[in-house]
């Protein structure tokens, strides 16, 4: 059975992706494909995979955690699955986190290396949902600001708009974590609405369910919902009224900087990564078909054969 990571990140219709993924979990199994999601992850699956404060030692935790996954997969196993994809953005980190050290995922290698020996190193795909740091972190503002009410002074904005690590750092840590696992790469820009391309490219095959494809869930708050929640906090809202995306947080030439940043990213991306990573941008799962000859106005056969050429 094959161990398929779905990471997030956070943000990046990752919540969609997993309202889709279970909402499909019956059409998924008769596919001989299985799906752990955060409902069950957080209620003790994961338990002691990063160690938390208890009585016992983080060995002692890690391997419970390890022992008890470990069975989970051999029932699904037993049951004849081909394989189990497995989604949840904390294993990269916490949103908090981020905002707490003003980094893009700082502990991500560390924590990634612990879950590939908590399933026994048997994690044999990943994918990454990557978006405009500018717009990642003004979401992430607005999950904050609607959760908890805190809103960033300008030196920390100022700070995230000067940091060094980008996207590709990220995926340098998962690759040092996860040695001989393919890693795939989406922009969020142009798969976000699509959960079963998503789906498609972490499986490898297009026969995947379609249903509940278009309904997001854990959407970033309206701007007007924004600026409500600012005046209830007695903050003046026009940052945030600025620009519908919120981005507007950022200065011209900060959000200037960080979009030149994601563009080398991407670029990085798509002359391969050095090997690290492949980058995936189809937003369809449809495999390549048949189109009509351009000339062609009408159906039918033209001098006996079918007019037609490859996609």
């Amino acid at each position: 059975m094959d161990i398929h990571l779905h990471l997030g990140a956070h943000r990046a219709a990752s919540t969609s992706f997993q309202y889709y993924m279970r909402s499909n979990a019956d059409a998924l199994g008769v596919r001989g494909f299985g799906y752990w999601g955060p409902p069950r992850l957080r209620k003790g699956l994961f338990h002691g995979v990063t160690p938390v404060a208890s009585m016992l030692s983080p060995a002692e935790q890690m391997h419970r955690a390890r022992g008890r996954i470990g069975l989970r997969l051999a029932k699904l196993e037993a049951r004849g699955l081909g394989a189990l994809v497995v989604s949840d953005e904390n294993m990269l980190g916490s949103i908090r986190h981020n905002l707490r050290h003003r980094q893009l995922y700082p502990a991500a290698g560390q924590r990634l290396s612990r879950y590939r020996y908590a399933m026994g190193g048997r994690i044999d795909r990943v994918m990454l949902c990557i978006r405009a740091p500018q717009h990642y972190w003004a979401s992430a503002y607005a999950f904050t600001l609607m959760r908890v009410g805190r809103v960033p002074g300008r030196t920390e904005l100022a700070q995230i708009a000067a940091m060094t690590r980008s996207w590709r750092d990220v995926i340098a840590d998962i690759a040092c974590a996860l040695p001989e696992t393919e890693i795939i790469v989406l922009p969020h820009e142009r798969l976000a609405p699509y959960p079963e391309a998503r789906l498609a490219a972490l499986l490898g095959q297009v026969d995947v369910p379609r249903r509940h494809a278009r309904e997001v869930r854990n959407a970033r708050p309206s701007t007007e919902a924004l600026v409500t929640r600012l005046r209830d906090c007695g903050v003046d809202p026009g940052p945030y009224a600025e620009r519908a995306d919120g981005a507007g947080l950022f200065h011209r030439d900060e959000r200037a900087r960080m979009a030149e940043t994601y563009t080398d990213d991407l670029y990085w991306l798509r002359a391969g990564a050095e090997g690290l990573a492949r980058i995936c941008e189809e937003t369809t799962p449809e495999a390549a078909g048949i189109n009509p000859d351009p000339g062609a106005t009408r159906r039918g056969q033209m001098n006996g054969t079918q007019a037609r050429r490859m996609a």
